[in-house]
């Protein structure tokens, strides 16, 4: 799938002034994560049961 049909977006708890942001693009069966500072660069990709377990981790930090 190609980065530029899917829909990015940042938390938004992700300030204007730059730094360590996330960008994230759910689909269906799939969500994509890249740096925000690079986004023509690297991405990965995790299941949506693996990213909510991450969430709710971090939402619990």
């Amino acid at each position: 799938m190609m980065s530029t049909t899917l829909h990015w977006f940042k938390s938004s708890y992700s300030g204007d002034e730059g730094g360590q942001c996330l960008e994230v693009a759910t689909h269906p069966t799939a969500v994509h994560v890249r740096d925000s500072k690079n986004p023509e660069g690297p991405t990965f990709t995790v299941a949506p049961t693996a990213w909510s377990a991450f969430a709710a981790f971090a939402a619990g930090s």
